[in-house]
């Protein structure tokens, strides 16, 4: 198995599910700008997407799109799914919120013109926050043990702090909690992001 990541992007989510789980893989780096691997690939010719993130299997095939390799992960190891008739459906639920919601806004806070723009694309992602620090039934979004989506949404809560956006306190709790993680320091450190979060 082999994820094709870019440091702090939305891969960083499967990335920490997978070390989470315990699971041996290989990860490659990919440059999002040249499309190149860390290795000299094209990353066209293993997805013409040409973005990350991308899990070969060890069968070969190759799965895109981030809710997709999470809701995969989760199948596989139901200890970060949530339990229950529903609970595949209110994981699918939150991930597509993740996605839809709060990780397209912080799209328009990237490609924002101005300071009129980026207050607005900050709003937005203020509202999507709030919503979500409402929605924890213990120390994690389903309870006291982390899903995938907790680790997706621990990412958009990194990307809050590089932009210097406030977050609710259970979410800046709630990322500290995660930060502490050994799955997640060795994800960060694989991707070398732990001497930044740590400077």
């Amino acid at each position: 198995m082999k994820l094709y990541y870019s440091p702090l992007a939305c891969s960083l989510a499967d990335h920490i599910a997978l070390e989470e789980v315990g699971l041996s893989f290989e990860r490659e780096r990919v440059n999002l700008k040249t499309k190149r691997t860390e290795s000299g690939r094209d990353f066209n010719e293993i997805t013409s997407k040409g973005y990350v993130p991308a899990l070969i299997l060890d069968n070969g095939e190759t799965l895109t799109e981030n809710i997709a390799i999470l809701d995969w992960i989760a199948s596989q190891y139901p200890a970060l799914s949530v339990p229950g008739p529903l609970g595949r459906t209110r994981l699918l639920e939150t991930l597509t919120y993740l996605s839809t919601e709060l990780h397209r806004s912080f799209k328009s806070m990237l490609h924002a013109n101005g300071d009129a723009e980026r207050a607005s694309a900050a709003a937005t992602i203020g509202g999507h926050l709030s919503f979500l620090s409402n929605q924890f039934k213990g120390d994690f979004l389903f309870g006291s043990t982390p899903t995938v989506a907790d680790f997706y949404l621990f990412v958009m809560l990194l990307w809050a702090e590089h932009f210097d956006l406030a977050v609710p306190s259970p979410l800046a709790m709630f990322r500290d909690l995660l930060k502490s993680r050994p799955a997640v320091q060795r994800a960060m450190r694989a991707e070398g992001l732990h001497q930044k979060e740590d400077a």
